[in-house]
């Protein structure tokens, strides 16, 4: 019970107290966000950190909390947290994957029906007493059924996306990194294209992409530019792949048909321009915002810890160079 660590949100109480078998919890005091600062004041003694993915844990911080010796972070995601430096600083970095797979496919798609048939828009419209009765040709949104959908990033979180694809009866291309096998890509129905040929012939593009240097703004000026006049752009990966100013001017100029996100570059601000746009759906980052999931979680969080404390190797280390460089 010697080990110390500092939980920046508030998780899962029957985790939590799992945690607190093992260590000493100091649990965020101001139920909210925390500042960079106060994560610094608050963390400076312990020797393990439980954050989340919206902490920013940059070299300025661990540099304030010499004892750190661990990092597990409450997502699958951690471009939120400075990995080269916690590696060059012998700091283990690890994270949640896996369980927030169907989640985030859930979502996607109920962004996706969303904007294509124009349900946040008429939930509005009724709510504001404007709804005059049924019209011919009142709040027409496009059909799903049969149209091309377009994957940019084909993980876990991807394929799942596809596999739902099916009973639309969609037409799946994708773009990824790393290519499926072709027995894969048959069993789940999807084309392998170009990052261009995607663009230009999917009727909705998703992103699922991981955020990294080069996927930054990977939807900018001329991306949009290459996208159908009537296509939706959804993104539930991660903020910085979309230029958001780019995208505002894309649907200013009907160059795109809308747009669901959500995901920020800049959370929780959100561009105004989008704010005041009709056919743009804007989420609050809940893909992963079910109980079940957010359980699940916690579970992996608090394993990680709990495995590190034992001297075991926790399940899911981000920076296994750091675990073999200084306990393999």
């Amino acid at each position: 019970m010697g080990h110390r660590v500092f939980v920046t949100s508030l998780i899962s109480q029957h985790y939590l107290s799992k945690l607190k078998e093992h260590m000493e919890v100091e649990l965020n005091p101001l139920n909210r966000q925390l500042t960079q600062s106060e994560i610094m004041q608050f963390a400076r003694d312990k020797d393990a950190l439980l954050c989340t993915v919206s902490d920013e844990i940059n070299s300025e911080v661990m540099d304030a909390c010499p004892r750190l010796k661990i990092i597990s972070n409450y997502g699958v995601g951690y471009n939120n947290i400075d990995v080269e430096r916690a590696t060059s600083s012998g700091i283990i970095v690890t994270n949640t994957p896996g369980v927030l797979t169907d989640a985030t496919a859930d979502l996607t798609w109920a962004l996706l029906l969303d904007v294509a048939r124009r349900v946040s828009e008429g939930d509005r419209l009724v709510r504001r007493g404007e709804w005059k009765g049924w019209e011919p040709g009142f709040l027409l949104g496009t059909e799903v059924t049969g149209k091309t959908l377009g994957i940019i990033g084909m993980g876990r979180i991807g394929q799942a996306v596809a596999y739902r694809a099916r009973a639309f009866h969609m037409n799946v291309i994708y773009y990824s990194r790393t290519r499926l096998s072709s027995e894969e890509e048959q069993k789940l129905g999807v084309r392998w294209s170009s990052l261009n040929e995607l663009l230009e012939e999917a009727d909705f593009v998703s992103l699922h992409a991981p955020y990294t240097p080069e996927t930054h703004h990977l939807i900018g000026r001329q991306a949009l530019k290459k996208m159908k006049k009537s296509a939706y752009l959804i993104n539930t990966a991660r903020g910085p792949l979309v230029d958001e100013p780019s995208l505002a001017e894309a649907l200013r100029n009907q160059e795109i048909a809308g747009a669901a996100l959500d995901v920020y570059e800049r959370e929780p601000e959100v561009p105004a321009e989008l704010k005041e746009m009709e056919n743009v759906v804007l989420a609050p980052h809940m893909g992963s915002a079910t109980v079940e999931t957010r359980e699940a979680m916690a579970r992996l969080a608090v394993e990680n810890l709990i495995c590190f404390l034992k001297g075991e190797r926790p399940p899911h280390v981000v920076n296994t160079r750091a675990w073999e460089k200084l306990y393999g």
